[in-house]
């Protein structure tokens, strides 16, 4: 169980961490600066196994890794939502931060509500209702397990 984080559409990857703390020299120095301007207290308050769950479109803009990297780093378990920026979602497999879409989770759940996720079944339970999501392929769940597509070629 984890609890949600929740975001609106369209949120760039500016809004998960600005580009003026990509001059630190580690992600661990980053990580604490993410969503900084939607939600000062996120980076406090977020707990490994937590969710973040947004609308259409998350992760647009550029294409810094460091987007998903800092909310893996800040032990976010998955990202769900309606729909993904393409490259966002491509950074995130590589680093091994999983991505899910469910259309129907966002408009369903508030901030702060709790969430189970089921990455092998593709379902997530959250106030007592179930919802289909993305049932992964077998190699993307295998590219996931052993930390990102980066990880898993190291091997």
């Amino acid at each position: 169980m984890g609890k949600i984080f929740r975001f609106y559409k369209d949120v760039d990857t500016d809004q998960i961490i600005a580009s003026q703390y990509l001059l630190f020299p580690s992600i661990d120095e980053m990580k604490e600066h993410t969503f900084e301007s939607l939600d000062p207290e996120f980076a406090g308050t977020v707990q490994p196994g937590d969710f973040v769950v947004a609308d259409e479109n998350f992760g647009c803009g550029s294409s810094r890794e460091q987007a998903p990297a800092v909310l893996k780093a800040l032990g976010v378990k998955a990202v769900i939502a309606k729909s993904f920026a393409r490259i966002f979602y491509r950074n995130s497999i590589n680093i091994g931060l999983p991505v899910i879409v469910c259309r129907e989770l966002y408009d369903a759940v508030q901030n702060g509500d709790e969430m189970e996720l089921d990455l092998k079944a593709g379902q997530i339970t959250s106030g007592g209702k179930t919802f289909e999501c993305t049932r992964l392929p077998e190699q993307m769940q295998k590219i996931l397990d052993q930390g990102g597509l980066i990880a898993s070629l190291n091997r």
